[in-house]
């Protein structure tokens, strides 16, 4: 954890991101602006290890997706008449929520790593 060690401030920021989710909203903007603020550098630097925070974070959270769609798919298999517009609407779901959240995790997490590196440099706070 320092200056520069971008993979480890981008993994403690993804455990920020997990841990806090279940009790603070926009939890990857915070896991972003704690990995930027402990990287330090350019604003681009935040920005950057912001990123590759909400990737990592993104990472831990598709394996619930997974788990849900091997649920989702192993309940189609047995019930073969729910394959027509609940398979089709659950498959629509699926790929709309997918993207929304990679959306949601990487938009706010590379926000939360400008943020950070602004505190740091540009506040009182980061003294």
């Amino acid at each position: 954890m320092g200056e520069g060690d971008t993979f480890v401030n981008a993994v403690i920021g993804a455990v920020a991101t997990a841990l806090l989710s279940g009790f603070v909203p926009l939890t990857p903007l915070l896991g972003g602006c704690i990995a930027g603020y402990f990287e330090g550098g350019e604003r681009d630097d935040g920005v950057r290890v912001g990123l590759l925070s909400g990737v990592v974070g993104l990472a831990i959270s598709l394996v619930f997706f997974i788990i849900v769609f091997v649920f989702l798919a192993a309940f189609l298999a047995f019930v073969p008449e729910a394959l027509g517009l609940f398979g089709a609407m659950g498959l629509l779901v699926l790929v709309v929520g997918t993207v929304m959240t990679v959306a949601y995790f990487l938009g706010l997490s590379a926000l939360g790593g400008w943020l950070g590196n602004y505190v740091r440099y540009d506040t009182t706070i980061g003294d």
